[in-house]
């Protein structure tokens, strides 16, 4: 199901500009996230990222409009994935943007699958650099090459997800989402300006969840022989919400079965029922 120019749209094809910026610059951003039950879970969080981002890339995004597409593809659907992409629309030939530009709004639903919930991730380092200095690497652009050859490559290689270190080698993120790891009394994760996105999910256990259990938490960089040593490691996104992690290359954890990451996956689970307005058991693996 699709959603243009304010109305639902039956299949998976739409007339495009062929002179659009995203098409042929990734001159864009988008934004995935998990409906349950016909509402969106943290709503406010995810508009409020999408509109940032294209303000970041100079043009505007009707936040309103933004909710409108979500909430018509979200609405009679149990569980699914809602995909809002905004483009700048069409512009002349080359790289400098329309002085007037007219952003183009388009969303998607898909049926999401419950076991991805929670599902345990193996991790295959990859060579490619995650830029930390580029705007680019803190926004959820449409430029996704780099993570797709990655993924290609731990796919090839039986691996789930690919783990990405920035230009300074230290860890940055996973191909889809956020890292965290235990280590010591703490929760550590990377800062945005290790070239990580701010995910939403990330937000969630960084502002709420981990401080209503108690736990330290450290935003800092982090080095890859940090990781090896680190008790747990999880990935965290809006459609897995937190992935414990099994291996990271030949590095190996029980990451499923350590408490914290049980008790994290239990706070963010009633975090995702009450956004969502449904029982905790709506969310289950």
């Amino acid at each position: 199901m699709l959603w243009c120019d304010g109305r639902l749209v039956e299949g998976g094809t739409l007339p495009f500009d062929m002179g659009d910026r995203g098409l042929l610059l990734g001159d864009g951003v988008f934004d995935t996230a998990l409906a349950v039950q016909g509402r969106i879970a943290f709503e406010t969080a995810h508009i409020g990222r999408l509109v940032a981002a294209a303000a970041t890339l100079g043009y505007p995004a009707d936040p309103e409009r933004i909710r409108a597409a979500m909430r018509a593809l979200a609405e009679g659907l149990p569980l699914a994935a809602i995909r809002t992409t905004l483009t700048r629309g069409s512009g002349p030939r080359g790289l400098a943007p329309p002085a007037e530009p007219a952003p183009f709004l388009f969303a998607s639903a898909a049926p999401a699958r419950p076991g991805l919930f929670f599902a345990p991730l193996r991790l295959l380092p990859t060579a490619i650099a995650r830029n930390e200095t580029s705007p680019a690497a803190r926004l959820k652009t449409l430029g996704y090459l780099d993570a797709v050859l990655a993924a290609r490559a731990a796919a090839a290689a039986g691996f789930d997800e690919a783990l990405f270190r920035n230009t300074r080698g230290r860890v940055a993120c996973a191909g889809t989402g956020n890292l965290f790891a235990w280590i010591g009394d703490a929760l550590v994760t990377p800062p945005a300006e290790e070239g990580v996105l701010p995910g939403i999910v990330r937000a969630e256990i960084l502002s709420r969840i981990a401080p209503g259990l108690g736990l330290a938490v450290e935003e800092r960089p982090l080095l890859p022989s940090e990781l090896e040593r680190a008790e747990a490691v999880f990935v965290t996104n809006s459609l897995r919400l937190i992935a414990p992690v099994a291996a990271i290359g030949t590095t190996t954890y029980d990451s499923a079965g350590h408490a914290t990451v049980r008790r994290l996956s239990d706070g963010l689970r009633a975090a995702v029922a009450a956004s969502c307005g449904v029982a905790p058991d709506a969310v289950t693996p």
